[in-house]
């Protein structure tokens, strides 16, 4: 299963040189690469999630959900504790602290988990999807775009809240897409991992990489964020007793697991650039983080096993 999951790991790394390349090429610009954001989170990413929810209904599986919710929201709890506990000591800025608190789980947990468990477990993948999308469009992008206080309609209104919401209801309610319209929203979906990846690949072409990673700080975030975070969520996993609660209960933890080890978010990279914040920064720790989770990711798998 290690072996798996370095291969996928390796594989998006290799589609985010090929969006750098484009720019060094002189192609593209970097700056191009908002157009790609844009379409991520207005149009593929809402396609991912209500791709996940089109799952036949059974009383075991949404107990499997459930449980998956339940840990999301454990997970979460502890990260803000640890990254608020943290900042009263070594004071983060705005992007250390959504780089640390918010995962890629959007663009890489369902490619990974279908490649190495099967797409029939993509299900529980949404559930760590869908408690991080209600919680970083809410709390990340007041944080990131440094406002006080919670803009209500922009959360009723946010299209991947809504989606969430549709794709929940269509579950419980046994509803499908037409075959037509459920063709469609898979393969946009699906095209979550390549885009991100070159959109990345296109920021960090613009940027000073040299000067980014011989700083300290970036370091400190990626083994905060790769490898003391995600023992500690294998840490409660072990004594929680909560893989007893589903037949399916270790697999489903080892899911809400590949999302936390999975490298800071790029959605942060993504609201920075909306929001005029500093992208290049957050492209930087979520490339290094991506290089670094080629070796971390294997290696809390093998622990988690233990």
């Amino acid at each position: 299963m290690a072996i798996l999951l370095a291969k996928q790991i390796l594989q998006l790394f290799l589609i985010l040189l090929c969006g750098y390349a484009v720019v060094k090429a002189g192609v593209l610009k970097a700056s191009d690469s908002k157009v790609l954001s844009i379409l991520i989170v207005y149009i593929i990413c809402p396609c991912t999630i209500l791709n996940a929810f089109q799952i036949s209904y059974t009383p075991e599986i949404a107990s499997g959900f459930l449980l998956a919710v339940v840990f999301a929201l454990v997970i979460h709890v502890l990260l803000f504790v640890i990254v608020y506990g943290m900042d009263r000591f070594f004071p983060l800025n705005t992007i250390e602290k959504g780089s640390l608190l918010y995962s890629n789980a959007g663009n890489l947990i369902i490619p990974l988990v279908m490649s190495v468990l099967g797409e029939e477990w993509v299900i529980y993948a949404s559930a760590f999807l869908v408690t991080q999308l209600m919680i970083i469009w809410t709390h990340g992008k007041s944080l990131i775009e440094e406002k006080r206080g919670t803009d209500v309609r922009s959360i009723l209104t946010n299209v991947n809240l809504i989606a969430c919401i549709i794709g929940t209801v269509m579950f419980l309610t046994h509803i499908q897409f037409p075959e037509i319209v459920q063709s469609t929203v898979k393969t946009l979906g699906s095209t979550i991992g390549a885009v991100s990846m070159l959109m990345i690949g296109m920021i960090l072409a613009g940027c000073d990489i040299k000067a980014m990673v011989q700083g300290k700080r970036i370091w400190i975030i990626t083994i905060l964020k790769m490898f003391i975070v995600p023992a500690l969520v294998i840490l409660i996993m072990k004594f929680s007793g909560l893989a007893k609660l589903n037949p399916n209960g270790v697999t489903i933890l080892y899911i809400s697991l590949l999302a936390v080890m999975t490298p800071s978010a790029a959605t942060i990279t993504q609201m920075a650039q909306l929001y005029g914040k500093d992208a290049g920064y957050a492209t930087a720790i979520n490339t290094v983080t991506t290089l670094v989770c080629l070796g971390s990711m294997p290696l809390m798998t093998m622990l988690y096993y233990l």
